[in-house]
């Protein structure tokens, strides 16, 4: 960094170079960007695109350099002899050791005063909450009509015209007119928006015009037109001026387009795009239909191999009927032997319990009184008794006991 010299001190000595960017960084470091105001004079657009001029008044002049990024912001030729304010930055272009202003934007004198009345409309619509997101209606992707708020003989009927005529031939288009810049001219497109809203002739409305100054524009920044859009029972989108230009009518419409061309293409769809819609929902269709033939054919397959003729299953009927009888006829006679089986433990048991066979082993059996005898004790000497063996029987008579 450069030092002031101190008488005391040895001289310093500098470069040319060190001394203009010491220069520059100083006169950037001090001057803020601000606005100046002044006549255009000399003015140069190269092929590179940025453009060179001289600011001046009566008293001085300073040279001035617009690049061409800025350049194409601007929205408007700028002309020798013309009053503008430019927004500068005070620099020095050290290749030369020249003084000059590096411009961002540049506006027609008199422009400031209509810009600040359009900040000051602008933060009080933003308060109301006009511009809100929430508030702000999707574009029908495929609409019936559209309609157009704009001047007949503006070139920015033309541009919509041909973009909607080239996107989708055969929309029907009605046309709302108005003029677009002019004394009245604010209320009569208000008025317009507010007529295409209530007729509902159209599912979405372009409000529209070709570029301009910003006085040239101001019908758009009126607030009649804001609340007209925000009003209109159809959705709104605007394509005023270039794309550098923003409004009040682009913060309260539902969708900004950068140019009227570009609002046209916003509000109808391509025909190619429909096509591409149409045989993407073809392929669909013609998929989903053929998936849902294959799962039917698949499904009466299947209903086919559980289907059984008539006959057959009479067959498969008098088979388990045979079948059924083997197995009745083998039950039969699984219980038959087995009650067989019981009869004979049975039997068994009762032959061993027959008293003929006790005869049989030289045992008998007396009677008396109608009873058997099996107490002696009980019977009387004379008492007539019946003995019976195992083959045959005597009568007797009491003796004698013991």
């Amino acid at each position: 960094m450069f030092e002031p010299r101190n008488v005391a001190a040895p001289a310093q000595v500098v470069t040319v170079s060190e001394l203009t960017r010491l220069t520059r960084e100083l006169l950037e470091r001090s001057l803020p960007l601000m606005w100046v105001a002044g006549e255009i004079s000399n003015f140069k657009r190269y092929d590179s695109g940025h453009c060179y001029f001289t600011l001046k008044d009566a008293q001085a002049q300073v040279d001035c350099v617009l690049f061409r990024h800025r350049a194409q912001l601007a929205g408007w030729a700028p002309q020798d002899g013309m009053q503008v304010e430019v927004r500068a930055l005070a620099t020095l272009y050290e290749a030369r050791g020249k003084f000059q202003l590096n411009v961002e934007t540049l506006r027609r004198a008199g422009a400031g005063a209509l810009y600040e009345a359009f900040l000051r409309l602008q933060a009080r619509l933003e308060r109301e909450g006009l511009f809100d997101p929430g508030v702000k209606r999707p574009l029908p992707r495929f609409p019936r009509s559209v309609g157009v708020v704009t001047s007949p003989q503006a070139a920015a009927l033309r541009d919509v015209l041909t973009t909607l005529g080239r996107r989708m031939p055969g929309l029907p288009v009605f046309i709302y007119p108005a003029p677009v810049q002019g004394e009245g001219a604010a209320a009569r497109i208000a008025g317009a928006i507010g007529l295409a809203g209530a007729r509902g002739e159209c599912d979405v409305l372009i409000v529209c015009r070709g570029g301009g100054s910003l006085e040239d524009l101001w019908a758009f920044n009126e607030e009649a037109v804001a609340r007209a859009i925000r009003a209109c029972a159809v959705p709104v989108v605007t394509g005023v001026g270039h794309e550098a230009d923003t409004t009040i009518a682009d913060f309260a419409a539902d969708v900004r387009a950068p140019t009227p061309t570009g609002a046209a293409e916003l509000a109808s769809p391509g025909r190619e795009e429909i096509l591409r819609t149409l045989s993407r929902a073809g392929h669909r269709l013609l998929r989903g239909t053929r998936r849902g033939l294959e799962d039917r054919m698949q499904r009466l397959d299947t209903l086919s191999r559980r289907l059984t003729h008539p006959g057959e299953r009479i067959r498969t009927q008098l088979a388990d009927l045979r079948h059924l009888a083997v197995r009745l006829r083998q039950d039969g006679r699984r219980r038959l032997e087995a009650a067989r089986e019981r009869w004979s433990r049975l039997a068994a048991h009762l032959k061993h319990l027959n008293p003929r066979l006790v005869l049989e082993r030289g045992y008998s059996i007396t009677e008396a009184g109608g009873g058997i005898v099996r107490d002696g004790s009980r019977l009387a000497i004379g008492e007539d008794v019946k003995i019976t063996f195992a083959r045959g029987w005597v009568g007797a008579q009491v003796k004698r006991k013991g």
